[in-house]
């Protein structure tokens, strides 16, 4: 048996298995930990459990944070600011058509991730001199999409609250328009984007209710049986479970799926 407690390293971050040895943690609580990257300064996101048969490949929780720890990672968050604003004026030196918008250091400091956008690949070897020069650690320049550039900035959303992506979602789902159309949305690219320009990631959430409950409507254009004669169907409602029937005279009625005649 292997006692396992689940550890992120940001607010809406992927959630990782680690082995929490015999320490008594709570969720909430900081811990150091060991990464492929080197250490790493984390938050308990589940507490720890007993889990048989994963014990061997997962990597440890060295030791719950302490007041020294909490201090070296105020020093490393003004390294990682000092260092995002080095690089963004090479960027604009070098004439490099990339978008840095955020850097991440290792807790051991042997490392520095920059992570950026662009529309292609960049040429940044002379970039990465510049900033092996001025640190004299290892560098690590990333390509990512443009939806963790938002994860990352965060912001507001045209519901009315705080992104998804920032404030819970760990990892993105696919989403598609079809999604858009078994949910009656409007096409209008406007309307169902978010502020990175991506499809929103709130389709995905309902996606299979509607597709649960538009198995029992019949679809558009079906002909349907009422009690006030027959029609076919011209819009649906699927949250309600009713549709709008044009009768013969082209009259519209709207009625419930159980009002229908068999």
């Amino acid at each position: 048996m292997t006692t396992v407690a689940g550890v992120k390293f940001k607010t809406a971050g992927k959630i990782y298995d680690f082995d929490s040895q015999a320490f008594a943690l709570a969720e909430g609580d900081r811990v150091i930990v060991e990464t492929e990257q080197g250490l790493g300064f984390g938050i308990v996101a589940r507490p720890p459990k007993e889990t048989e048969g994963c014990g061997k490949n997962l990597r440890q929780i060295i030791r719950i944070a302490t007041p020294e720890d909490f201090l070296k990672r105020q020093e490393l968050m003004a390294l990682e600011q000092e260092a995002h604003a080095f690089c963004d004026k090479c960027i604009r030196d070098l004439g490099l058509l990339m978008n840095l918008f955020c850097v991440e250091s290792t807790f051991d400091r042997n490392k520095l991730t920059f992570f950026y956008t662009a529309d292609g690949r960049i040429d940044f070897r002379e970039l990465i001199k510049l900033l092996v020069k001025e640190y004299n650690i290892r560098i690590e320049m990333r390509q990512v999409g443009i939806r963790n550039l938002s994860k990352h900035c965060g912001g507001i959303g045209k519901c009315g609250r705080e992104f998804c992506c920032s404030s819970f979602m760990h990892t993105f789902e696919p989403i598609s328009i079809k999604m858009a159309k078994e949910q009656g949305l409007s096409l209008n690219p406007t309307k169902i984007s978010g502020v990175c320009g991506r499809l929103m990631c709130c389709l995905t959430f309902e996606n299979q209710t509607y597709q649960h409950l538009k198995k029992k409507m019949p679809r558009l254009g079906k002909p349907v049986t009422l009690e006030q004669g027959t029609g076919k169907v011209v819009r649906q409602n699927i949250l309600k479970q009713s549709i709008t029937v044009r009768m013969e005279d082209r009259s519209e009625i709207e009625v419930t799926v159980s009002e229908l005649k068999p």
